[in-house]
C-alpha cells in the first residue's frame, strides 16, 4: 500500500511538472514571436531608410559601397597572409 501512495504522488508531481513546462514553453514561444515581429519591423524600417538615402545620394552610396568592399578585401588579404604556415622564401644574396 505504501508503494501505491508513493506512485500516485509521483504521478501527480510529474503531471504538475509537465503542465508547468508546457506553460513555460508557450510563454517562451509567445515572447519569441513578439520579438520576431519587433525585429521584422525594425529591419523593414532600416531597409526603407537605406533605399531612400541611396535614391537621394547615389554617388555617396556608391562611394560607401566601394569603401566597404575595399575594407573587406583588405581584411581577407591580411587574413590569408597571416594564415600562411611557411615564411616567405627569400632569394640567396648574390656574391660580389
Amino acid at each position: 500500500m505504501v508503494t501505491d501512495t508513493a506512485t500516485n504522488n509521483n504521478t501527480a508531481a510529474n503531471n504538475t511538472a509537465n503542465s508547468a513546462n508546457a506553460t513555460t514553453a508557450e510563454s517562451a514561444i509567445d515572447a519569441a514571436k513578439s520579438f520576431l515581429g519587433t525585429a521584422q519591423e525594425a529591419i523593414s524600417g532600416a531597409v526603407d531608410a537605406t533605399v531612400q538615402a541611396v535614391k537621394e545620394r547615389p554617388v555617396a552610396a556608391a562611394a560607401i559601397a566601394a569603401g566597404a568592399a575595399a575594407a573587406v578585401g583588405g581584411a581577407v588579404y591580411a587574413a590569408t597572409q597571416l594564415g600562411e604556415k611557411e615564411a616567405p622564401k627569400r632569394s640567396p644574396a648574390k656574391k660580389k
